[in-house]
């Protein structure tokens, strides 16, 4: 094979694990502490259930990491306070109100198969759930993901005194009282730097080399 096809192959090669690369929805970044959403442009910190060891000066949180609606908009306050991961904007994740991917729609989207939120996109298009079966929970991308429900930001819209709540344990979304204890999982809009895989680093090292080698070659 002639040089300058080999690096035609290289480039191709390259250029399709870069493209493969971009096209992970779920992908670590921030040294394993969060992960992005490539399909919905926002990154949740990797440990779902980081309340239970980091309260951020925040009382009132029980001993398992749950806490009142109330609660977890404090909390989330003061982890941007904190400027936890270098950031200040984490957020509750909201949710889609209505949502017509929600089998049940009598008196408001409810349901198992709901993916038009940021939770229910999660849990029912990309699999995550509290079982550890999902290759994104199996591969460390996210930790202490726990089937008692977590908090949305979203008023349930009959009635204020309710919250949206989803569940990864079947991947439920449901409400909840706000006085009532859930989890809370933060996210935030906005993708992290997605690192490069070693196998494009390498075959762009062997493409420079080629490079390299013909243009001495040439003079």
């Amino acid at each position: 094979m002639k040089k300058s096809n080999l690096v035609g192959a290289l480039c191709a090669a390259a250029l399709s694990l870069v493209t493969l690369s971009s096209k992970a929805a779920l992908v670590s970044v921030l040294g394993g502490q969060a992960a992005s959403d490539t399909d919905l442009g926002i990154t949740w910190i990797a440990n779902a259930n980081l309340a239970e060891t980091m309260d951020f000066g925040v009382t009132g949180i029980n001993a398992d990491g749950t806490m009142t609606w109330d609660k977890a908009h404090e909390w989330i306050a003061a982890m941007n306070t904190a400027n936890y991961l270098s950031f200040n904007d984490w957020r509750l994740p909201t949710t889609l109100q209505p949502d017509a991917t929600c089998a049940q729609q009598s008196g408001g989207s409810f349901g198992g198969n709901c993916t038009g939120s940021e939770m229910g996109h999660l849990a029912n298009v990309e699999g995550v759930n509290s079982d550890g079966g999902p290759a994104a929970v199996v591969l460390g991308i996210f930790t202490n993901v726990l089937p008692t429900p977590y908090w949305s930001s979203t008023d349930y819209a009959p009635d204020p005194t309710d919250a949206w709540t989803l569940s990864f344990n079947g991947g439920d979304q449901r409400i909840g009282g706000k006085d009532s204890f859930n989890l809370v999982w933060a996210v935030r809009t906005g993708v992290s730097a997605v690192p490069i895989p070693a196998t494009v680093w390498l075959f762009g090292s062997g493409l420079l080399g080629l490079i390299g080698i013909a243009r001495r070659k040439k003079a």
